[in-house]
């Protein structure tokens, strides 16, 4: 199962850097230095602004804090005791808690929502304690990670995301891991989560992302969770998922000015989302039953063949689509013999959008052809003589031996 899952993050990888397309190059007017827009549905980037400059990431260092934690342990409903090692030296860097205290026994199930919800770094060092026994140990796990994530640009100092020398990331990295934080069914629950009440029932989180949405009142109902983050170093940073019209984005940005009276990082999720949102969507490029190729036949009573999609053709892209970018390539014999049979493959059939592929299909004979005997003979006019040539021949043979006898 491990397996499969690495395989399939390997591939969406691969699709991540192989299937950004032309959309990037459009500009926005955003405040944030850092930006990557992801269409989750067809493993594309939409939009990016500095995504591989080496920068700090902040709170979104605790992606990797929560997926090193549920891939080295057996159950979240382990319980653990908080000591005071596990808020050594956050007061001093007034570091975002969760609000644990000193004593309690709560579950790595607790820990983790106090951590991915209200950004609690008391929540991060209790994980990285119990479950690497220190934390130079479970930073060591991190970077482990990063490494077969194939997270190349990406190296950590602290599993809080707390500004040090070292300790860096990429946008194109950080996307890549909140995509591969999401394919976790759990932690996608908890980033999904806005509020949560802890197994002894002893207080309850919220998640920044939606305090901070109604506290500024921004009505960004199409954002279904996140990850929020701030540093002096990082600014405002915000990872964040979102729907609408059938398509599923994930947003990922960094460094928007750092100020309490304005949410930066929302402003420019906002900004980005509704963009595309009013601009693109998924679309019906060719329908189904479309005729898409016709070839012309050889000594068969049909003169032509066509050939037709046996599907609804999407796209996600501008709208309108401009059906003047659709081509077709063709590329097979360009007469079909009579004596070709059902379920012969004739060729391939590239249909393509703006130079990109969408579907490639292979062009079968699917109906039998009738051989067509007067085309034939038009087609080869000589072969009337040889009925009259062997006519005259076998009068000549009856005349001759009429005449011996």
């Amino acid at each position: 199962m491990i397996l499969l899952r690495k395989l399939f993050f390997l591939l969406s990888c691969i699709c991540f850097f192989l299937y950004a397309n032309s959309v990037c190059a459009i500009e926005l007017d955003i405040y944030s230095k850092n930006a990557l827009l992801y269409n989750l549905d067809e493993n594309t980037v939409l939009y990016e602004k500095g995504a591989n400059e080496q920068i700090a990431i902040a709170s979104l260092t605790k992606l990797m804090t929560a997926i090193v934690t549920v891939e080295n342990l057996s159950s979240l409903d382990e319980k653990v005791v908080l000591t005071a090692k596990d808020f050594e030296g956050l007061k001093e860097a007034n570091a975002a808690v969760a609000g644990f205290r000193v004593g309690q026994r709560v579950t790595y199930r607790d820990l983790l929502y106090g951590l991915l919800l209200p950004s609690g770094a008391d929540a991060a060092l209790a994980l990285a304690r119990n479950v690497a026994g220190s934390r130079a140990k479970f930073v060591e796990l991190m970077n482990k990670k990063a490494n077969e994530l194939g997270l190349k640009n990406t190296h950590f100092m602290n599993e809080t995301g707390l500004d040090a020398k070292g300790h860096y990331s990429t946008l194109e990295d950080g996307a890549l891991l909140f995509k591969y934080v999401l394919n976790n069914t759990e932690l996608k629950r908890i980033i999904e989560s806005s509020t949560y009440t802890m197994s002894d029932n002893s207080f309850s989180v919220t998640s920044s992302l939606y305090k901070n949405q109604k506290r500024y009142g921004l009505d960004l109902d199409y954002i279904k969770g996140g990850k929020t983050g701030t540093t002096d170093d990082a600014g405002l940073c915000l990872a964040s998922i979102a729907s609408k019209n059938g398509t599923n984005y994930m947003l990922v940005t960094a460094r928007a000015p750092y100020d309490k009276k304005a949410p930066y990082h929302f402003y420019d999720a906002k900004t980005i989302y509704e963009y595309f949102m009013n601009h693109f969507q998924v679309q019906e490029i060719v329908k189904k039953g479309t005729e898409v190729l016709n070839l012309d036949t050889k000594y068969a009573k049909e003169d032509t063949v066509s050939f037709l999609v046996n599907e609804s053709i999407q796209k996600y892209t501008e709208v309108p689509f401009n059906e003047k970018e659709i081509t077709f390539q063709y590329d097979g014999i360009g007469v079909i013999p009579y004596t070709t049979k059902v379920g012969e493959k004739l060729g391939t059939l590239e249909i393509k959008y703006k130079n990109e592929t969408l579907k490639k299909m292979d062009i079968i004979l699917e109906t039998p052809l009738s051989f067509d005997l007067k085309k034939y003979v038009q087609a080869h006019p000589l072969l009337l003589f040889i009925p009259i040539a062997l006519v005259l021949l076998t009068c000549l043979f009856l005349f001759k031996g009429k005449k011996r006898r």
